[in-house]
């Protein structure tokens, strides 16, 4: 029989704790300097319900800019307005719990004290790799059965895997006017199957997606003097590909900061050029631990990529505002359970929290796409 010890741990330890372990969260994860709490982040970060403090879904809305033209003149503008073009996203929720348990007083020579603390950093990162992993697969469309690095995730009981969550099947992939692809000096539609081992990624596209984002009414965030600027995540390899383009070096070097703070010599993760911001990161989504095909299997989930599903790819994502959107309710739970007449202390962490991508009509195409994100595939 299982008891639960609250002797050693006040409500009020359990409110610290329960903080503690959700900020240790964020600050593990690498998306959380992304989200914010308005339609100026690429993340937006919803922290309460729409129509009370319960339930398991929260809403975000989107407006589209007017298409008419107004009334000219003193012509009438009375029974001629122009209606609100509003679209409410619902971001489901679910809950994922982590937990530790100590074997024995005499297998393992902690207090409980010490036990705890180290339970609390490390479900800490577990968690915030976790979110960092499934932010990234949802902005690029990858369902959860699949690692970022394209493996496939070892199916475990119901309850146990990331599909289970409610929000899992929420996951969309890139929608047609959003997905592209290198396409040697260019971009093209993104069919990976075109892919081949040359087309990796370089300073021209970078140009050319910035382009193809202002064009297509992609909104940028805001920032000082009301310049607008977009975030752009690669894989490392990609990073590599990129610092080794004398186009990307040449402007990186001559239009950057001078001596060792410009990025290249700095060694930074992350590089401003041209209006994007280009950030390193081991979460963006490749398929180098996918399996090798045929041409028949080629495109299809769990392979490599190219006309016989033999190319290593990546897909490097290009990011307005409100990319993505995040439910994050409440705070972390917190419990702490003896077993064994106490002898095998046993802590446990939970958190309630969703994902969405928003889709909104397209005032270019007419047709519903992907609101801020644009995927580009490449080779690596």
């Amino acid at each position: 029989m299982s008891l639960t010890n609250y002797g050693m741990l006040t409500g009020d330890q359990l409110q610290v704790w329960s903080r503690k372990f959700w900020r240790a969260a964020r600050n593990n994860s690498f998306i959380n300097q992304f989200t914010g709490d308005n339609e100026n982040a690429m993340i937006q970060r919803i922290t309460e319900l729409t129509g009370g403090d319960t339930g398991t879904k929260a809403n975000i809305t989107l407006l589209a800019d007017n298409e008419g033209d107004g009334v000219t003149g003193d012509h009438i503008l009375e029974g001629n307005e122009e209606a609100l073009q509003a679209h409410d996203t619902t971001i489901e929720m679910d809950q994922l719990r982590f937990a530790h348990r100590l074997k024995g007083r005499i297998t393992d020579q902690k207090t409980v004290v010490n036990f705890r603390n180290q339970a609390v950093n490390n479900l800490g990162y577990q968690a915030g790799d976790r979110l960092d992993q499934m932010g990234f697969l949802t902005l690029s469309g990858i369902s959860y059965a699949y690692k970022t690095n394209g493996a496939a995730r070892p199916v475990k009981d119901t309850g146990q895997n990331l599909t289970d969550l409610e929000f899992a099947s929420d996951v969309s992939a890139p929608t047609s006017d959003r997905t592209l692809r290198v396409s040697g000096d260019g971009i093209a539609a993104g069919d990976t199957t075109a892919l081949t081992t040359s087309d990796t990624l370089g300073y021209r596209h970078i140009v050319e997606l910035l382009a193809f984002a202002k064009d297509n009414y992609i909104r940028g965030i805001r920032f000082n003097g009301n310049q607008e600027m977009f975030h752009m995540f690669v894989t490392p390899k990609m990073m590599k590909n990129l610092k080794l383009d004398a186009d990307f070096l040449a402007n990186v070097r001559n239009a950057g900061v001078r001596g060792d703070k410009n990025p290249l010599f700095a060694g930074s993760n992350s590089i401003y050029v041209d209006g994007v911001l280009i950030h390193e990161f081991r979460h963006v989504f490749s398929n180098e631990m996918a399996t090798t095909g045929t041409s028949s299997e080629a495109g299809s989930a769990g392979y490599k990529w190219g006309a016989n599903a033999d190319v290593v790819g990546g897909r490097a994502l290009f990011c307005g505002a409100q990319a993505l959107a995040m439910a994050d309710i409440g705070n972390a739970t917190f419990d702490e359970e003896e077993f064994d007449y106490k002898n095998s202390p046993g802590i446990s962490i939970g958190k309630i929290f969703g994902f969405r991508k928003p889709v909104l009509k397209s005032q270019v195409s007419g047709s519903n796409q992907d609101f801020g994100v644009i995927t580009l595939d490449t080779a690596i």
